[in-house]
């Protein structure tokens, strides 16, 4: 089995900007992903702030252009290819999927996050049938119906801001007295006529019978409980790594995030992180690019210093 030089693990900004940045380095190199290009970027509807596109991009077309840059120099992206495990044989990374094993003499996770779970009774029952995590992929299916979001960050309010296009109103429930979220977003949903802020509740459960019907909260003030009448809930509480097959090769954060230094080297040699799956300071699509960028020229100095 002939190894790739460069085997990157994800195909959102960060895999997808590595793949540009190691094509264009003549690195044979491979692009896996569970899912089609783009990661994150193919749920979200509107991008305000990635350098150059000034009157916004749309998520789709952002990751149509990644893709596209990233094939132009070489890069082969295998869809539908969730990695099940890596190990390392001898100075090569064996990559495993259902479709089989690949090696690789340098491998770059960028594999990103999933949304994390509120992990409340009702929230695996209705997913599908009222709960979610994604507003662009489900809002249609709410037009002039009530929801709730849960959450105080960016991701939160955003999706409730896309949600008025289609639900009659928007429940906004936070389980502090004030939201996170940057402040022009705020602002944008003070505005918002459909928006109603919820603080200082948690939800306790969400309720229905064969369709989502209503939420029961607790407030973390006085520890009363309410109930409220809600056709869908969009959760939006933060996010968690996809380490899992590389965590034994990897140092990470307390919440699982992989440590690296500036060069996006992790503890093993030829193993790098980039993009979200990585702890840093600020997640953004134009920091999980510039991670990708980074991630690919030191794999390219890692072959470079060992080939001689």
């Amino acid at each position: 089995m002939k190894a790739w030089d460069v085997i990157i693990v994800g195909a959102g900004p960060a895999g997808l900007a590595a793949g540009i940045y190691a094509g264009r380095s003549q690195l044979k190199t491979v692009i896996l992903d569970q899912m089609m290009p783009g990661g994150q970027l193919l749920i979200t509807e509107q991008i305000e702030n990635y350098p150059g596109f000034h009157d916004g991009i749309t998520g789709f077309e952002l990751s149509e252009k990644l893709r596209v840059h990233a094939e132009k120099f070489g890069a082969v992206i295998e869809n539908g290819q969730p990695v099940s495990s890596v190990d390392l044989d001898g100075n090569l990374f064996v990559v495993r999927t259902e479709g089989g094993e690949i090696k690789g003499k340098t491998l770059i996770w960028a594999a990103g996050s999933i949304a994390k779970k509120l992990n409340v009774p009702g929230e695996a029952e209705f997913i599908g049938r009222g709960v979610s995590y994604c507003a662009v992929c489900d809002g249609a299916f709410f037009k002039d119906r009530v929801v709730a979001v849960i959450g105080g960050g960016d991701s939160a309010l955003e999706e409730a801001l896309y949600l008025t296009k289609f639900a009659s109103k928007v429940y906004l429930i936070h389980r502090r007295d004030k939201f996170r979220a940057v402040k022009i977003i705020q602002d944008r949903v003070k505005r918002n006529e459909k928006i109603e802020p919820v603080l200082n509740k948690v939800v306790v459960s969400i309720n229905g019978t064969q369709f989502v019907e209503s939420l029961t909260l607790k407030d973390t003030m006085t520890g009363e409980t309410t109930e409220l009448p809600v056709d869908g809930v969009f959760i939006f509480i933060g996010n968690e790594p996809n380490v899992a097959p590389v965590v034994h090769l990897v140092e990470t954060t307390e919440q699982g995030f992989i440590i690296t230094d500036e060069e996006m080297r992790t503890k093993t040699p030829g193993l790098f992180a980039a993009g979200d799956v990585r702890h840093k300071f600020l997640k953004q699509v134009v920091t999980a690019a510039a991670d990708g960028a980074v991630a690919a020229m030191s794999a390219t100095k890692y072959l470079e210093e060992k080939e001689g």
